[in-house]
């Protein structure tokens, strides 16, 4: 027997399928000791699989089934739709993924960067994305809450799974002007830290992003640094001088 899985819901997408996974009930040992799901990390490509299958079967669907994309913190999405090979999918370079087609869950995977799934349970659309401060700020939440809208979408609600908080992310000053350079209003995103440097809050710019598209928006509240024992964060594995990192897998389905 396999340790149970833990799944962390949000009642605001609780019309559909979905989680967001911790760490607990997989196969994984070492330094990805868990339910680690990253083919990209440095685990055995064999004991990932098995750790996506037990997330497929939680999730309702065929091991074959679970759909993911090629993470590389940009603003694209992929619209999946019928007959669709999930293996080719899986090989395309974006960061969110939409459909209307029953039987498959969207998945996306972090290590400290935002999961956030979406869904419009009345038309039938669901999407999930990967957005790191990259990714967010260029625009991928739109992407995707444009092509669900293009699918029909019209009511969209939207959860930020697990991610680094605001008082684990400290970054450096050109980080920041990065932002502001976009819009000086979004200094409200930082503050400063013990060290002098600003600290980022991520959720709350996922979150600000998601609402100004139009979609209502919450955090769960976990941060993915502080929380060892549940959550797999790249950046607590480089304070620790780690060799590498497991990634969490966040999934919804309708």
């Amino acid at each position: 027997m396999h340790t149970t899985l833990e799944i962390l819901t949000h009642p605001l997408l609780t019309s559909a399928r979905h989680g967001f996974f911790t760490r607990r009930g997989g196969a994984s040992s070492g330094v990805f000791s868990g339910l680690n799901c990253g083919y990209g990390s440095g685990d055995q490509a064999e004991i990932v699989t098995i750790n996506r299958g037990r997330v497929a079967e939680a999730m309702g669907v065929p091991a074959g089934r679970l759909a993911t994309v090629h993470q590389v913190h940009s603003p694209d999405v992929v619209v999946l739709r019928d007959g669709d090979d999930l293996a080719e999918i899986a090989k395309i370079r974006a960061d969110g993924i939409v459909t209307n087609q029953p039987g498959v869950a969207l998945a996306v995977l972090t290590a400290d960067c935002q999961p956030i799934l979406l869904a419009d349970p009345e038309a039938g659309v669901i999407g999930a994305v990967h957005a790191g401060w990259r990714g967010a700020l260029s625009g991928v939440i739109e992407s995707t809450v444009g092509a669900m809208n293009d699918l029909g979408a019209r009511h969209i609600r939207a959860v930020v799974g697990p991610s680094i908080s605001q008082r684990a992310y400290e970054v450096g000053e050109d980080f920041m002007d990065e932002f502001l350079a976009e819009d000086p209003g979004y200094h409200r995103f930082f503050a400063g830290g013990a060290n002098g440097r600003p600290m980022f809050d991520l959720p709350s710019f996922g979150l600000m992003r998601l609402r100004e598209a139009g979609v209502e928006a919450e955090w769960t509240g976990h941060c993915t640094y502080s929380d060892p024992e549940r959550f797999y964060s790249y950046r607590r594995s480089t304070h620790r001088n780690e060799a590498d990192y497991g990634r969490l897998i966040s999934a919804i389905a309708l």
